[in-house]
């Protein structure tokens, strides 16, 4: 019978509820995605001989269970995970950074044991029994790790959650840059800012061939170790992962580190509005030549990151950005590299999502979707302003699957549709708006007013 995935989340988020109290959610979701990996990795190395984990003798799941109850149980419990780490040196540093035996979070004594036995006890239930991927849909523990990053970035609430995009965001973005299209596993895809790896996994899944060339970096450790679990709970365990500041020490360098490497497919959900992003670096002196169309300002890393990307697209390449609205109109510097930009004809669209989508902050955002290979002869940017469909899920916002249908469609078969999408000519962009890529100053989203309600309410107001 096939499993319910209502029944492992619930079982999933039980073993939150078990570690909550003496941590928050950014460092519980540590613990609980730890095991959750150990699980699957056990599970899967019993019926599969040539599984991609070696489990060595004794550091499997089931030597843990053989631990409840034990005084010692949070010290085993590390001795098992390194074993597996040293197993297989592309875990270390990944799976044994988390200490549970750690008395600060896990507490002492029969406290420590009784949180660890019964951790361990809710990874026992049936439900989590991961040797056959026999649940509803094709990927369950895919989804089960997505649904616990989503509920982690819930929890940890402002500034903690952008470990995470959104799912709904994240397939549009694999839909509109064409992934789609890709049929050779030669094909390579970076995310310079790839957090726990969602947005690269949902282009990659987009992809018509079985795997492709992923390859990302991110700059916190704990966050660089969420996504190479996560790549192997997707299967794409020959993912590149590595661990840095983008701007300040990209990872992906050919020709003696003076080049950045070039991609095909580039995608990115930077930290919004970086007031950092120069620390390390003198931009107007970047070996890199990133800022050739203009330095953007000191407290403001949005076009940093964009310029970063666009340097890493080869001139074939295909990719879209998440940003906020600010860089479709702000001024002074901005303008200078906007401009440059826009004559470059890189910028094959833009889509305005609704507010609080994003966990860590309400304030709008939309996707720039990015294309040099057709760029000598692009005559204007796709515009569409999707902000007004949503639902209300909680205090966040969120995509319906009518939304998306109707933002890709609308996308990929460039249909204008009154007061929601158009196409704008360059000339338009340049001439009559100086390079200000707001998008009201394109489309009129606003409904027009009930004439004849206004007329009667004003005459009802007067007969009174």
């Amino acid at each position: 019978m096939a499993k319910k995935k209502s029944e492992i989340y619930g079982a999933l988020w039980e073993a939150c509820d078990q570690l909550r109290g003496g941590m928050d959610a950014t460092e519980y979701k540590d613990y609980v995605l730890t095991l959750l990996f150990m699980k699957y990795v056990s599970d899967k190395s019993k019926v599969d001989d040539n599984f991609l984990v070696v489990v060595p003798k004794g550091a499997s799941f089931d030597d843990m269970v053989k631990l409840k109850g034990q005084r010692d149980i949070g010290e085993q419990i590390n001795v098992i995970i390194n074993k597996i780490a040293q197993a297989n040196s592309n875990l270390t540093g990944i799976i044994d950074d988390v200490d549970f035996n750690d008395t600060s979070k896990l507490g002492t004594g029969k406290d420590q044991v009784e949180t660890l036995t019964g951790l361990i006890s809710i990874f026992e239930r049936e439900e989590l029994d991961f040797s056959k991927n026999n649940a509803e849909g094709d990927d369950l523990l895919g989804d089960a790790y997505e649904y616990l990053m989503s509920k982690f970035a819930i929890e940890a609430g402002k500034n903690k959650g952008q470990f995470y995009t959104p799912a709904e965001v994240s397939r549009i973005i694999a839909k509109v840059i064409g992934a789609d299209k890709i049929t050779s596993a030669d094909t390579t895809l970076y995310d310079p800012t790839c957090g726990s790896g969602s947005l690269l996994l949902k282009v990659a899944f987009e992809a018509q061939c079985n795997e492709i060339s992923i390859y990302g970096q991110e700059y916190d450790n704990t966050t660089v170790g969420l996504a190479i679990m996560n790549m192997y709970l997707h299967n794409c365990a020959t993912a590149e992962i590595k661990q840095g500041n983008t701007i300040a020490n990209p990872q992906y360098k050919e020709q003696n580190g003076t080049q950045l490497t070039q991609f095909d497919y580039v995608v990115a959900n930077p930290p919004f509005s970086d007031k950092k992003w120069s620390k390390g670096i003198v931009p107007d002196k970047d070996v890199f030549k990133r800022f050739a169309l203009g330095i953007p300002p000191a407290k403001n890393g949005d076009y940093a990151y964009l310029l970063h990307l666009l340097k890493s697209m080869k001139q074939t390449g295909h990719g879209a950005i998440i940003l906020p609205h600010g860089v479709l109109f702000r001024g002074n510097a901005e303008a200078i590299i906007r401009k440059n930009i826009i004559e470059k004809r890189w910028i094959k669209g833009i889509i305005s999502l609704p507010s609080n989508l994003f966990y860590g902050t309400g304030i709008p955002a939309c996707i720039l979707v990015l294309d040099k290979s057709e760029a000598e002869t692009r005559k204007g940017i796709f515009m569409i302003d999707a902000s007004k469909g949503f639902t209300k899920d909680g205090d966040k916002n969120r995509l319906r699957e009518c939304d998306i249908k109707k933002i890709v469609d609308t996308f990929n078969n460039q249909l204008e549709i009154d007061k929601y999408s158009r196409f704008v000519p360059i000339e338009e962009i340049i001439e009559k708006n100086d390079c200000n890529l707001n998008i009201p100053r394109y489309i009129d989203s606003q409904e027009k007013e009930d004439i004849q309600y206004k007329s009667t309410f004003t005459r009802w107001n007067t007969e009174l």
